[in-house]
């Protein structure tokens, strides 16, 4: 019998959140151990993962399987392929650091319950190949948040975000179980699993009219416009570590669950509505680039630039070519990274300053420079120069979408440029220039906070200089795709 890999990385996490719910709220250090103990265990195993999966052979990997409610259709199916393998590696890096960064937080031992929880229900979407546990997981991973950000959120507009995040994205996801439920009886096989479902070839018409709502109801976690509104705010108002969970892994759930349920199951729905769509992705760039230049709330910034970034990723989903899509693969991991290295920057500034309100900011490189080289690098990333993993993707992507809707790459590529204008404001306003005087006191982050950074700045540069090193295996999941699509 093979060793459960996948089981590991989906249930560490939640074991950990048992534990941490038992031991008494005083042991704050063993809160912290256990926490981080069990998010270095997910990531462990997904590191394994991806080492060992087989390119050669490629298609769904590591399965496990197990029937859960067999009167229903419903299994416990886990299995991985080269989309799903670099998500589980984000997951795993971004909540081992956000665990190192989050060591200052109060009620320490709810947080990270909390936390783990979380996390549990985004390994889990990733791996699923049951549609009806791909929905239980997903709401899993978006209702925690709704916790973590009305107790531990920015206390302005905390319980306003908190509401606003939660009712967004469970409107998104009930239109898209509607249509998930519309798939289920329409196949009449009587199963939820995905891959029984990818056989049936369901009648032209019907994917029309059900691929909108799947992928939009998915998109609204994904940022689209003009759904996105709840995605700055959520930004803001969350504590740290859920900042980097919410932009680094949660809005790739809603682009992942997507492209899994919708452009899969219904490829001529994908055909007729993508070149649709791909019109308020375009919005998407340019509109969310361009408030993200008029924030002056340091952190208001890194949330719009997520909205700009992440049209890109829906962008390279509806070229259906390969370039596109590998592209916006990769552009889901250098994003989620990416972000998770701002928020993680943006939180060591706040804690230390008391303010996020960029025009009192100045000079902090000299009181913190391994916080200012990192937030620099990943600015690089966002801008796309060479030589960083953001460059690979969206090079791939603008390529992608050059073969399919070349008007639609000229006007996108204006988000490239009004992105290096606000991150070199940023840079310039928060980092350097004279230190004011009341910033004389702030002292450095701590040496959690410096290994949390180093180990996003390193990701960055290594798959950036390397870029097969993920390109290899996630082309060998987009390539079936684009072949259902008829690329």
């Amino acid at each position: 019998m093979n060793f459960p890999f996948l089981s590991v990385i989906l249930f560490s996490p939640i074991v950990g959140a048992f534990v941490i719910m038992a031991l008494p709220e005083k042991k704050t250090l063993a809160i912290k151990i256990v926490a981080t103990v069990a998010a270095f265990i997910s990531l462990v195993c997904s590191i394994y993962v991806y080492f060992a999966y087989d390119m050669a052979r490629g298609g769904f990997q590591f399965e496990e399987y197990a029937r859960w409610i067999p009167t229903l259709g419903i299994s416990y199916h886990l299995a991985v392929d080269g989309i799903s393998v670099p998500m589980l590696l984000l997951t795993g890096f971004v909540i081992f650091t956000g665990c190192l960064v989050s060591w200052a937080v109060p009620r320490t031992k709810e947080f990270f319950a909390l936390m783990m929880l979380l996390v549990s229900g985004v390994f889990g979407v990733f791996m699923t190949m049951d549609m009806f546990v791909l929905f239980l997981f997903y709401e899993i991973a978006v209702l925690p948040m709704f916790i973590l950000i009305s107790v531990w959120g920015w206390p302005v507009t905390r319980k306003y975000a908190a509401m606003k995040l939660t009712l967004y994205l469970l409107v998104g996801s009930i239109i898209a179980l509607v249509g998930a439920l519309a798939i289920y009886f329409k196949s009449g096989l009587h199963t939820f699993d995905l891959l029984e479902l990818a056989k049936v070839d369901f009648p032209v018409d019907f994917q029309r009219a059900f691929f909108l709502p799947i992928f939009v109801g998915f998109g609204v976690l994904a940022g689209l416009w003009p759904f996105h509104t709840w995605s700055p705010d959520g930004h803001v108002a969350a504590p740290t570590a859920a900042s980097m969970l919410h932009a680094g892994v949660l809005m790739k759930l809603g682009a992942y669950s997507g492209l899994r349920v919708a452009v899969v199951l219904l490829p001529e729905g994908a055909k007729f509505w993508l070149p649709w769509l791909v019109i308020l992705t375009v919005v998407n760039v340019v509109y969310g680039a361009m408030v993200a230049m008029a924030q002056q709330d340091f952190k208001y910034v890194i949330g719009y630039s997520s909205v700009s970034h992440m049209g890109l990723v829906t962008m390279g989903w509806a070229t259906m070519n390969v370039m596109g899509m590998n592209g916006a693969t990769l552009q889901m991991f250098s994003h989620g990274i990416m972000t998770a290295l701002f928020f993680a920057v943006v939180g060591c500034v706040y804690d230390r300053a008391h303010t996020r309100h960029i025009p009192d900011l100045g000079g902090f490189v000299r009181k913190m420079p391994v916080v200012a080289i990192a937030f620099i690098i990943g600015g690089l990333v966002s801008m796309g120069m060479p030589g960083l993993s953001g460059f690979v993707a969206e090079l791939q992507i603008f390529m992608g979408v050059w073969q399919t809707y070349p008007v639609v790459a000229a006007i996108s590529a204006l988000g490239i440029v009004i992105t290096a204008a606000y991150i070199l404001r940023v840079v310039q306003h928060v980092f350097f220039g004279p230190l004011k005087p009341e910033f004389e006191h702030v002292g450095d982050v701590t040496i959690l906070d410096k290994i949390a950074l180093l180990i996003l700045c390193a990701i960055l540069i290594v798959v950036g200089l390397y870029p097969s090193i993920l390109m290899d295996l996630i082309n060998t999941g987009v390539v079936p795709i684009v072949a259902r699509l008829g690329g």
